[in-house]
């Protein structure tokens, strides 16, 4: 698998189908996390995701890579009772996830946003 193979095939095994042995598979053991609310390593992650709402549901769209870095676009509905768009970033070494940044903010409906136009594309399979 390519870097964008194995982000992708990791968010969407840990936040899609909740199989937290997706983190013995796609990450590394130095883990590093650059997202305030959790620490390095992927315990704490293991304890948060069985633990989302019944609801929750992950949607990746646009993928990008660039290297040892990956950039998923994608739509969390239900993170912490709002629906979320983000993108993830990951460094992609050796096979393993090294590192993780992310960048989230609320989804505003497009009938809700000034220029009309929806903060998540939905676009079938990864893109270069």
């Amino acid at each position: 698998m390519d870097n964008k193979e194995i982000a992708l095939k990791a968010i969407t095994d840990v936040f899609g189908n909740r199989d937290v042995s997706a983190f013995d598979r796609y990450f590394a053991d130095d883990y590093q996390q650059h997202n305030p609310l959790f620490p390095n390593g992927t315990e704490a992650l293991r304890q948060f995701v069985p633990n989302l709402p019944a609801d929750f549901k992950y949607t990746p769209g646009i993928v990008a890579a660039n290297g040892e870095f990956v950039m998923i676009h994608g739509r969390y509905e239900n993170w912490s009772g709002k629906n979320m768009i983000g993108v993830d970033i990951f460094r992609v070494k050796d096979g393993k996830i090294t590192e993780h940044w992310d960048v989230l903010q609320e989804e505003v409906p497009k009938e809700r946003s000034v220029n009309g136009n929806a903060m998540f594309p939905i676009v079938s399979g990864p893109t270069s």
